[in-house]
């Protein structure tokens, strides 16, 4: 009987030697992650370069593993980040703490904040796991300017999120499959009466 136990625990062992190797040779070969991977975050701007985040912290609220850090700051005439009254001063996310669960970006109410598709987040130090706002803002397409600037896409916050459907900026995708930032959506009948019906 125990014979029998131990040829059939080498049996499998040595069925797997005569299976098809399925090795990837990773770094030199990356396979692209599925297309809703949930990798790095990304926080968005709009059109005109204006950071979508407002500080309003319900993503750090809605973080269960208290990875994120908000400092809230105040706009004004003549430092401008964001529309509206606030903008995030301090963003933090500490990736030794994030579990890429995704409820952060389900909290965010702007779409300000979604996943990219990068994994590769190993460092040598815990501190270095750290990214900052600088490090997670997204980079400035063509037509953006650098803030703080003035609106350049309406005269109040009304009209940025009223065209954030058909015009999302460097979220492009967020706005119809939330939680990832893929291509840009093809503007639909049901967009178009959307923002009709927001007026």
């Amino acid at each position: 009987m125990a014979i029998r136990g131990t040829l059939k625990g080498f049996g499998v062992t040595f069925s797997h030697m005569f299976k098809k190797v399925v090795t990837e040779e990773y770094p030199e070969e990356r396979k692209p992650p599925a297309p809703r991977y949930h990798g790095r975050h990304i926080l968005n701007r709009h059109p005109d370069g204006l950071e979508k985040c407002i500080g309003c912290e319900l993503c750090a609220w809605a973080c269960p593993a208290d990875a994120i850090y908000v400092e809230g700051a105040d706009n004004t005439d003549e430092q401008r980040f964001s529309p509206g009254e606030r903008y995030a001063s301090v963003y933090q996310i500490n990736y030794a703490r994030c579990i890429f669960c995704g409820l952060c970006i389900e909290a965010c109410p702007t779409r300000s904040l979604t996943m990219s598709n990068e994994y590769e987040l190993a460092r040598d130090s815990r501190k270095d796991l750290i990214f900052t706002k600088e490090q997670l803002l997204a980079p400035l397409m063509p037509g953006m300017e650098h803030p703080p600037h003035d609106m350049f896409l309406g005269d109040t916050e009304k009209d940025y999120y009223l065209g954030s459907l058909l015009n999302p900026g460097t979220s492009a995708g967020a706005e119809h499959n939330p939680g990832h930032a893929a291509e840009p959506p093809v503007e639909t009948a049901q967009a178009q009466q959307y923002g009709e019906d927001r007026k």
